[in-house]
């Protein structure tokens, strides 16, 4: 029957068979390090941040979550057990523990690993004051690591502030991912964000730049989203994936089980929509790789 909903999951089929297609290469060769910011909560900002690092994973990639929130979320969402008692991100930055004693591997994929967050890390913020280079240390800890462990992504989850943990995630970034909900607050407070990425390139990160936005909880059965959507991609054309993330149960559903929705429901339309996302992703990529390869030549 031709209805809304019969178009709808016509539609979706299509695009899990097209995602089935997808084939790509990762050899570890160039590690992309992207920061997930937005000091703005409720963005789904962490669950982006795990969604799109198992649908990475899923494609081959070799990928590195550093869970740099307090509140550990993204270290549940996959699986990762990060209790008190666990050695974790916070021993990494105030106590100079390196990074690859405290990585573990998350029971969805063989090719994806977390550095966890504790409890521990709520009180970092005023330990780093007084810590040498207190900017760098995690840039310092993931060069070390990534030197033994080549990964394809490493993907750092921060905390919605422009503290010193995010400060020390934009230090060890190249790129800044952020995820805007496609609500009328949408754009407060990135002028702000965007400030913060532009003295951090003058003083500390001059590789630091905007390189991807996505667009997420978006409902297209409102004027408002594609208001919010239309208004977002007018500002930042080049950085805007084509991929939007729709509202969706079993996206909220899928961490209280300790999964992703990559793993939890992988052929839901949210998990569709974020694995749509992480093949833009990887295949800007490939065409960096390949635009750097011609120039060479």
């Amino acid at each position: 029957m031709d209805t809304p909903l019969a178009r709808e999951l016509a539609d979706l089929s299509a695009r899990r068979r097209t995602l089935e297609e997808v084939a790509l290469e990762f050899d570890g060769s160039q590690t992309r390090v992207l920061t997930i910011s937005n000091q703005k909560g409720g963005v789904g900002k962490t669950t982006t941040a795990v969604n799109v690092a198992s649908a990475l994973a899923h494609l081959g990639a070799k990928v590195l979550v550093i869970d740099l929130d307090p509140q550990g979320n993204a270290s549940t969402a996959l699986g990762i057990p990060h209790s008190a008692e666990v050695t974790s991100i916070y021993d990494v930055l105030i106590n100079d523990v390196p990074l690859a004693d405290i990585v573990q591997s998350s029971p969805e994929s063989e090719n994806l690993f977390c550095a966890p967050s504790t409890i521990h890390l709520a009180g970092a913020e005023i330990e780093l004051v007084a810590q040498v280079a207190r900017e760098h240390r995690l840039g310092r800890a993931l060069d070390a690591y990534l030197t033994a462990h080549p990964m394809d992504f490493v993907i750092i989850d921060c905390p919605p502030s422009l503290g010193l943990l995010t400060i020390n995630a934009f230090t060890a970034a190249s790129e800044v991912f952020i995820p805007i909900q496609c609500e009328y607050y949408a754009l407060e407070g990135l002028s702000q964000l965007l400030g913060s990425i532009q003295m951090i390139q003058k003083h500390l990160n001059p590789k630091l730049h905007l390189s991807t936005i996505l667009l997420t909880m978006y409902d297209g059965r409102t004027r408002l989203a594609q208001q919010v959507a239309d208004e977002v991609r007018g500002h930042f054309p080049e950085q805007v994936l084509h991929t939007v993330i729709p509202r969706s149960v079993r996206v909220s559903e899928a961490p209280s089980f300790g999964q992703t929705v990559i793993e939890y429901d992988g052929n839901s339309a949210g998990a569709v929509a974020y694995r749509e996302a992480a093949v833009e992703i990887a295949q800007r990529t490939a065409a960096r790789t390949s635009s750097t390869q011609s120039k060479e030549n």
